[in-house]
């Protein structure tokens, strides 16, 4: 139809590789991590809260996630975006959902952006590395 487009999504297989290799290297590091993953267009697809994460990371991996995929970029790339730019710095950041810092990416697959994983619980440095290696398992 000339009036729809196809999404790809991912699946719930490829949310669970994800979930256990951040639970994984998360264990090595020894920080009780929370990993969200969501689809292509934001929504929850798959979850852990490991045992002893903290409670606010619930909610910091999920916007993670989600500003990730919402823009199909990592969330740790956000900040050199707006940070010489005053009025967005200003402003964006109170946008609803929108994560700044490191831990969020965007799953791609064949070039195409077909979810996105957040993880909360360390430094944001923690966090950006228990989600490449999650990445690096698809």
């Amino acid at each position: 139809m000339a009036n729809t487009i196809a999404r790809q999504t991912i699946t719930e297989e490829a949310a669970a590789k994800l979930i256990a290799a951040a639970e994984k290297k998360a264990k090595e590091i020894k920080k009780p991590m929370v990993i969200a993953v969501c689809d292509e267009s934001g929504n929850l697809k798959a979850f852990s809260r490991m045992d002893s994460a903290p409670l606010l990371s619930v909610q910091i991996a999920q916007d993670k996630a989600y500003t990730a995929v919402s823009f199909g970029i990592p969330t740790h790339t956000w900040f050199d975006f707006i940070k010489g730019d005053p009025p967005l710095l200003a402003g964006i950041v109170h946008t609803p959902r929108l994560v700044v810092f490191g831990g969020g990416y965007p799953v791609t697959i064949d070039n195409q952006v077909v979810g996105g994983i957040g993880v909360s619980g360390g430094h944001w440095k923690e966090d950006m590395e228990c989600a490449e290696a999650a990445l690096k398992a698809l």
